[in-house]
């Protein structure tokens, strides 16, 4: 029976990870499909514009595009507005599978004020986004390999800037003509369909027309009548002051294969998940030399040494030891700023609890990219719900250490990362604000944020703590003698600081290429959706950073160096530290910002981002050197 149960978990396992992998096995979307019949109003809403240059969003009307009779605002959640989106309605309107060409959505003169407007938004390579029926609008991009998958870039860009040959004159072009195509799946009993894809290409066209405008006039350019299309080969509309120009668009209807569950799996398609396997394996070959070198002091080295010390019996022996059993009684003596640890570990355990169940859920398709703002706003539930896990873990440490002021305990467990990260935070929305973005957070927004961290998160961490404090004191496995034992003159490789730095190598080293991945789909404006990928990696973490600080204690410990609390926080702590060095490599060699507000926002939220990497694998690593520590410990006979 008992090996009928192993077994039954094992397959459990494997299914989870194969699901994991293949991230869309469990889709679960975030609306319910809705049928159009023929005929039926299909109506496109707009999102904000957005730019790698310069990572500041503008809403779609803060340059004078054609604009409905009454704009009307979409309700967006929470996640939506600390990304910037601002979804309204437009005066796009098509009827399902009735194919339209030509028509004119509004003519405007430009002046100084929007011919520089839109200008800075050409210079600042800005893509128009669109919504239709859930699905962002994309470009699609063939590539020049032959066979290879078409790519698809989120919206269109605003216009181009050209600078002809033998000149110095830059001349910029809008594009001001989109040919839409939606692809939809029909369903051949009800003739009723649903919208799979959704596509534009863009065009600058110069319009021409007879006579003088009226809002009637029929176009020479652009002709439904006389079939007469917009091709790339038309005179393009140029953008300079007292110029008129004109907005069209066509759209087509194609059916297609593809179902509707299965509709976001072209723009998630991941044409590269050969570097995925690669870093998984890499990251593998990594936890299997730590794994050996970890079972290695286990079953060897210790069991020599526990067999050893437990049978030592005379006094003149005792008196002989060497190694990590000299030091038992200070290993459990209380390490300076001990609170500073305790605050440290339960908001290490608060991220921890965050991210294995956002993951979770993201791998069985609850965060799904049609759920816009979904996995921030997760994150941020999930953070404020941890709370009691990490004021508990905070108070159930500083017990350990013979602390009685609890509540000054949860006090700093609830405010000190938090505080730190809203004051970064807040001087960034200050600097977004400045430049009339609509990635700034509005007030509304940073009340509910103030509300969800006082009114739920700081009363969570202190019932976390007042249940954690009333918890029995953890015994320690050894006696700790009463005055400190001298630590004896350290090889300069077991220095504190060399450690620390080599601890950190390795937990990076076992993550950086799905960081690539990551900072390239926050910073370059990608889907990510490769969960399976990244639970896998968030799993070979965890191993790393336990393994490496455990090797690095017993080392630590051999050389009769009994300060490891604090450095086996850091070891695996200073990960975060080359984090934060590839991010600014990335920054230079991937990025293209050139405005400074744009990399103070990025290095600014990437400091945030190191800061929590910093928390998360310190908490990992000291847990696993509290583990070891009273293993080893709790195995010898002290006299």
């Amino acid at each position: 029976m008992a090996n009928r149960s192993h077994l039954g978990f094992h397959l459990w396992i494997c299914a989870f990870l194969l699901l994991s992998i293949h991230g869309l096995s469990f889709y679960l979307p975030g609306v319910a499909p809705q049928d159009f019949f023929k005929g039926d109003k299909l109506r496109v809403k707009v999102n904000k514009l957005a730019s790698t240059k310069t990572q500041l969003p503008y809403s779609y009307y803060s340059i004078p595009y054609c604009r409905p009779n009454k704009i009307v605002d979409s309700a967006e959640n929470l996640g939506e507005v600390l990304r910037g989106d601002r979804i309204e309605n437009s005066p796009y309107e098509f009827q399902m599978r009735v194919p339209q060409m030509c028509n004119v959505v509004c003519r405007i003169v430009l002046d100084d004020k929007t011919t520089k407007e839109f200008k800075e938004k050409i210079d600042d390579e800005y893509r128009v986004n669109m919504i239709l029926d859930n699905l962002p609008l994309v470009v699609p991009m063939t590539r020049l390999e032959k066979d290879s998958p078409v790519i698809y870039q989120h919206g269109f860009f605003v216009g181009r800037k050209v600078q002809y040959a033998g000149t110095k004159e830059e001349k910029y072009f809008i594009n001001n003509h989109l040919t839409f195509t939606v692809k939809y799946h029909k369903d051949v009993q009800t003739d009723s369909a649903r919208i799979v894809g959704f596509e534009v290409n863009a065009f600058s066209v110069k319009h021409q027309y007879d006579g003088d405008w009226t809002g009637k006039n029929r176009l020479t350019t652009c002709d439904a009548h006389a079939k007469r299309t917009v091709t790339s080969s038309d005179p393009p509309q140029e953008v300079e002051n007292k110029k008129e120009v004109i907005f069209t668009y066509d759209v087509d209807f194609q059916e297609s294969d593809i179902k509707w569950a299965s509709r976001w799996d072209t723009y998630l398609l991941m044409a590269d998940d050969q570097v995925h396997w690669f870093s998984i394996v890499n990251s593998l070959m990594i936890v299997l030399f730590l794994s050996g070198m970890v079972a290695m002091i286990m079953l060897r080295t210790l069991y020599r040494d526990i067999s050893k010390y437990n049978q030592l019996e005379t006094q003149e022996e005792a008196q002989e030891e060497t190694g990590w059993k000299l030091v038992h009684g200070d290993v459990f003596r209380p390490p300076v700023n001990s609170d500073l640890l305790c605050v440290y570990v339960g908001t290490g355990v608060q991220f921890f609890g965050m991210i294995l169940i956002a993951m979770i859920f993201a791998v069985l398709g609850f965060l799904s990219p049609s759920n816009r703002g979904g996995l921030m706003t997760a994150l941020l539930i999930l953070w404020v719900i941890m709370g009691i896990f990490g004021g508990y873990a905070s108070a159930r440490l500083y017990k350990a250490f013979k602390g009685t002021e609890w509540k000054s305990i949860a006090l700093k467990t609830a405010f000190l990362f938090p505080g730190i990260a809203f004051a970064i935070f807040f001087v960034l929305n200050a600097l977004i604000w400045g430049e009339k973005s609509s990635g700034a957070v509005p007030f509304g927004t940073m009340f509910a944020l103030v509300f969800l961290w006082f009114g739920i998160s700081v009363p969570l961490v202190f019932v976390g703590s007042y249940i954690g404090f009333k918890k029995p004191a953890l015994d320690d496995p050894v006696k700790t003698n009463k005055i400190p034992r001298q630590i004896p003159e350290q090889a300069w490789y077991m220095s504190s600081a060399f450690s620390i730095l080599i601890g950190g190598i390795l937990p990076f080293g076992a993550v950086f290429i799905e960081l690539f991945f990551i900072l390239t789909s926050i910073w370059l404006q990608q889907f990510y959706y490769i969960f399976g990928f990244l639970f896998i990696v968030f799993v070979i973490l965890i191993v790393t950073c336990a393994e490496i600080t455990i090797v690095l204690c017993y080392f630590q410990l051999c050389s009769e160096d009994y300060l490891w609390w604090w450095r086996s926080y850091l070891t695996s702590g200073s990960s975060a530290l080359y984090l934060f060095l590839y991010t600014i490599f990335y920054f230079f060699t991937k990025l293209n910002i050139t405005k400074p507000v744009s990399g103070i926002l990025y290095f600014g939220y990437m400091l945030i981002a190191s800061y929590a990497f910093f928390v998360l694998t310190g908490t990992i690593g000291f847990y696993a050197c509290f583990w070891f520590t009273r293993l080893i410990y709790s195995s010898v006979k002290i006299d």
